[in-house]
């Protein structure tokens, strides 16, 4: 779905052309001496200020696909939703282009928050966080400090980056690849532009970020919905992720509600190191498993993954209130 799908621009604010129960608005907010930009979606009628969620795309993705599918139904169910681009990407400034830093990009959700705290439409007592894939990793980090989160969903999570490194690269391979790193280090401290790889590959011998015919798939259709997905990313991306450990924030994000959602048969976020991180996470939290790969979640088990998370954002933001930590 893209946004142009469910509405039509109209200068900044956004004008339905489906009588959808909501309204858009294009945003921008700073973060890290650059602009974010985003869509804030804001339910039609009703009384505000509406609870609200935040969210950005995972790897290399944009604001337009498929994390507008969350957005767009979160906010028919009567949340205000600010989907936005991570810095590098999309619409968002930044040099250098395409570079996946993930330090940044939860220093991201956290400038967000506090953005959609300073608007009329927000309760900023009522705010949770949804990330899917590697932002589902950012919103466990995010959630475990920032008591500002009342409610998080981690969907098909990043949880470690250099487990995710030996999985995918064959052994025989490693050293080249770690070379290669090496040598861009060089280049990039020299002044040189940054070596770039592509995010997904139809051939098997290329070096890609997501190897594999289902990565190849999903993203060529990303890349139809969403115009300013670019199938590249700079090599630096990798070498930042083998620093991601997001397992250890998982016991801190408690008494903030945790619902995780993990895909038994994923090839890119390893379902055994989600279980294990979930194991250690404290009440009250929930586990939602589902047949299928990473992308699985955004197509056929999209009406299971967008109706437990709205359901939990739900009850913790709505119906029960919140319960995280001031």
């Amino acid at each position: 779905m893209t946004q142009d799908n469910f509405a039509t621009r109209t200068g900044n604010a956004v004008r339905n052309d489906r009588n959808d129960a909501f309204d858009q608005i294009e945003v921008t907010f700073p973060s890290c001496g650059e602009t974010l930009k985003g869509i804030l979606l804001v339910p039609q009628g009703g009384d505000g200020p509406f609870p609200t969620i935040v969210m950005a795309p995972g790897m290399s993705g944009v604001k337009e696909g498929s994390i507008m599918q969350y957005a767009a139904f979160f906010a028919s169910g009567g949340f205000a939703v600010l989907a936005y681009d991570n810095i590098y990407f999309g619409e968002s400034t930044g040099l250098p282009r395409q570079e996946v830093d993930p330090v940044l990009q939860r220093r991201g959700y956290r400038d967000a928050i506090t953005f959609v705290s300073l608007r009329d439409e927000v309760d900023e007592s009522r705010i949770g966080i949804f990330g899917t894939s590697y932002a589902g990793g950012h919103v466990l980090e995010v959630s475990a400090h920032d008591r500002r989160v009342k409610c998080v969903v981690s969907q098909i999570p990043a949880i470690s980056g250099q487990e995710a490194f030996r999985r995918a690269i064959r052994p025989d391979l490693r050293p080249g690849v770690l070379a290669a790193q090496d040598e861009d280090r060089k280049q990039r401290f020299l002044g040189k532009p940054p070596a770039m790889i592509k995010v997904v590959s139809d051939n098997p011998a290329d070096i890609c970020a997501m190897a594999g015919m289902p990565s190849f798939e999903y993203f060529s259709e990303q890349g139809r919905i969403a115009p300013t997905w670019q199938n590249e990313m700079t090599l630096r991306s990798l070498d930042l992720y083998r620093a991601v450990d997001n397992a250890k924030f998982v016991p801190w994000i408690s008494p903030t509600p945790l619902l995780m959602i993990v895909a038994l048969n994923d090839e890119l976020a390893p379902p055994d190191l989600s279980l294990s991180a979930f194991a250690t996470a404290l009440e009250p939290k929930k586990l939602v498993l589902l047949p299928g790969n990473h992308f699985d979640p955004y197509g056929p088990q999209f009406a299971l993954t967008s109706n437990e998370a709205r359901d939990w954002f739900t009850r913790h933001l709505v119906v029960g209130g919140s319960v995280g930590l001031n």
